[in-house]
């Protein structure tokens, strides 16, 4: 759940050859449904790109499809994200844990904070079959995988639940930042961290 905020995931065009049609299209529907959420129209998306409808449908057979492709991306940035936040923390559980709630902690106090990007599609993609659900539960099990991994490696009782938790914490995190800034929903949500860290390991 890392976002396309102020120095982080800014993958704008900025490379000297200009990207194709697909890449665009990606591109732009990074950004505006992370602003304007899934919703936004194809219109949009395609004045944004610079790209003729036809690009839409011969690379993602329509607005469905380069919704669940964008999420596909996302993901995979954002999963890169998380394991590259805990590396660089360093190798104790507690400390690579606490690293990306404090991480996501910065990202939900940033003014140009929107919210969870995958939450907002799953609550805004009314068709249950539409293939950006199983994106978005894939990602969720993958940081699911994540975190169990380290309450494992920390000796937890119950590392599986434990990451159940985190994972909780962490959407309430973004919730909060994007709908109660006020809130100080960083500093609330890294004491509760902690409590969840540092319950249940094995003497």
């Amino acid at each position: 759940m890392f976002y396309r905020v102020k120095g982080w995931h800014n993958r704008g065009m900025t490379t000297s050859a200009k990207p194709g049609p697909r890449e665009r299209l990606l591109l732009a529907a990074q950004e505006l449904t992370y602003t304007q959420g899934v919703g936004v129209g194809v219109d949009a998306l395609l004045k944004a790109a610079g790209v003729a409808r036809r690009s839409l449908y011969e690379h993602f057979g329509g607005k469905d499809g380069l919704i669940a492709e964008m999420l596909r991306r996302s993901t995979a940035e954002d999963v890169e994200q998380y394991r590259r936040t805990m590396d660089e923390a360093g190798d104790e559980p507690r400390a690579r844990l606490l690293a990306v709630v404090d991480r996501l902690g910065r990202i939900a106090c940033d003014p140009h904070f929107h919210g969870c990007r995958y939450l907002a599609a799953d609550l805004a993609l009314a068709d249950p079959a539409h293939p950006g659900h199983e994106v978005t539960r894939a990602y969720r099990r993958a940081v699911h995988r994540l975190f169990t991994d380290e309450f494992t490696a920390l000796g937890h009782e119950r590392p599986e639940f434990a990451a159940d938790q985190l994972l909780i914490l962490v959407d309430g995190l973004l919730a909060a930042g994007a709908t109660r800034p006020e809130s100080r929903p960083a500093a609330a949500s890294r004491e509760l961290a902690v409590h969840i860290i540092g319950s249940g390991p094995r003497d």
